[in-house]
């Protein structure tokens, strides 16, 4: 059996096709250009094969290789804290890194509060210097755990979870967080860390390079036999022109296993948005929450105005996913204590449309493209990216702006306290007609009473994933 031989009918809705345009956002928040994990899932699928895995084995490798960075917005924070850097710029060039001593100390010097004074740098230098070991290994250990645990969440196979966990062990035991060695490590893993590598140099300095890069890390890094397969799969010139060109993500989606395809149903759709709300909150410790607390908003709100359960659920989904566009965004920008400069404002009004741009390539998704990229456009024109106005903004759009609002003002942020729900939404009131729909205020104002009155899942109903949030 070859992998187009295990390519379903185009006609059906496909985890692959949803999976594989969400996985350009955790392309974005590793610092890596966008169809990174995509361009690896052709890679590893490859070896795969050569190596005959069974069609099961396949399918966990598949999604091993999309989600492979789920937990990657985890330490975006603590890596910008500790470094004093730009999280994406250090995840990209920590990519290009080996074990060697010289190498690492140059990225540190390279990397490291750039933008401070030197004595201040020198002194950020020399704690990481003293305790780099320790602080590598913990930065790991969480981005791991929290994507394997993220796609255990989202109801993928628990080897899928496993691999995702093992992703950053290396063959002769110097990885993380565990530090396996040889066969410990999960094979799909090893194809998986293997994969990593030879796109981020391919994509760096092209294919002699990934190959020369691979070679030097063979028994070190790599599973030596995996390095040999990879090698006779890099002899077929297709499969580099495929690589490297712009349909790689079509002839990846072609590449799901047939057998193993899982029927995208409602749930379904409600586990992929709220594990994706879950990679877009970790980004930022202001943000713990936020997803799903607008999502709860927009519920309340929704249930007020009477709509259909169906449409409820929908706007849910939205409202989980309208802030993937921040995981775009560096964290030196969110989580900046001070007002931004007009630089940085710029960087972190493009989260709405990078949202849009990722919902729009999903079929399923597309319809709350529009939510992701207008949730900070105003009535009266004021707001960004587009200055929309009036009804050019939909109903949907105005019911999710009204949650995060609520929820932004009612939360901590770096550069304030949060406020109590009564203050909040005197502030809003002064919005109404101009930046918030009066509709949407006045039932998210009945709701907060509510709230207020009884207890919280007395409010809620049972769809997921708003009931499970508030439990």
């Amino acid at each position: 059996m070859t992998l187009r031989e295990t390519s379903p009918d185009a006609s059906t809705l496909r985890l692959a096709e949803i999976i594989g345009a969400l996985s350009h956002a955790l392309d974005m928040t590793d610092g890596q250009p966008v169809g990174h994990s995509v361009r690896c899932c052709w890679i590893g699928m490859h070896i795969g094969e050569m190596l005959g895995l069974t069609v099961t084995e396949l399918s966990d490798l598949y999604y091993t290789l999309l989600l492979k960075d789920l937990g990657c917005s985890s330490n975006a924070a603590r890596i910008c804290q500790l470094y004093v850097t730009n999280d994406h710029d250090f995840k990209r060039n920590a990519k290009l890194l080996d074990d060697s001593l010289p190498q690492v100390l140059r990225f540190v010097i390279a990397n490291t509060a750039v933008k401070s004074g030197l004595a201040a740098r020198l002194k950020t230098i020399l704690n990481l210097a003293m305790n780099g070991g320790n602080i590598e290994r913990d930065l790991i250990e969480t981005r791991c755990h929290r994507g394997a645990d993220i796609a255990r969440q989202m109801g993928f196979s628990p080897a899928v979870s496993r691999e995702i966990l093992d992703l950053d062990e290396h063959w002769n035991g110097g990885g993380h967080p565990v530090g396996l060695a040889g066969e410990k490590i999960s094979l799909l893993a090893r194809i998986a860390l293997l994969a990593q590598v030879v796109d981020v140099f391919h994509t760096a300095a092209g294919a002699k390079a990934a190959l020369r890069e691979v070679g030097r890390r063979s028994g070190k890094w790599f599973d030596p036999e995996l390095v040999g397969v990879f090698k006779t799969v890099a002899e077929a010139p297709s499969f580099w022109t495929v690589l490297g060109g712009t349909e790689v993500e079509t002839h990846v989606i072609d590449l799901e296993p047939r057998s193993e395809m899982r029927a995208v149903d409602e749930d379904l759709l409600d586990d992929i948005a709220d594990g994706f709300a879950q990679v877009i909150d970790a980004k930022s410790p202001y943000t713990s929450g936020h997803s799903k607390r607008v999502a709860l908003f927009t519920d309340l709100i929704a249930r007020e105005l009477d709509m259909p359960e169906a449409r409820r659920r929908w706007l849910v989904r939205a409202a989980l996913l309208h802030d993937v566009g921040k995981l775009g965004v560096a964290n030196e920008i969110l989580d900046k204590p001070a007002k931004l400069d007009d630089e940085e404002w710029v960087l972190m009004r493009g989260h709405a449309a990078l949202g849009k741009s990722i919902l729009s390539r999903i079929s399923v998704f597309a319809g709350m493209a529009s939510i992701a990229g207008d949730h900070h456009e105003k009535l009266n024109g004021g707001g960004y990216p587009r200055g929309l106005q009036g009804d050019e903004i939909s109903f949907d759009t105005r019911i999710v702006t009204a949650a995060d609002i609520f929820d932004a003002l009612t939360a901590d942020r770096p550069y304030r306290a949060a406020m109590p729900a009564s203050k909040a939404l005197a502030i809003m009131a002064q919005e109404i007609g101009t930046g918030l729909d009066p509709r949407c205020f006045v039932a998210l104002t009945r709701a907060i009473d509510r709230l207020e009155a009884g207890p919280v899942d007395a409010a809620l109903g049972d769809h997921h994933p708003v009931a499970q949030s508030a439990a």
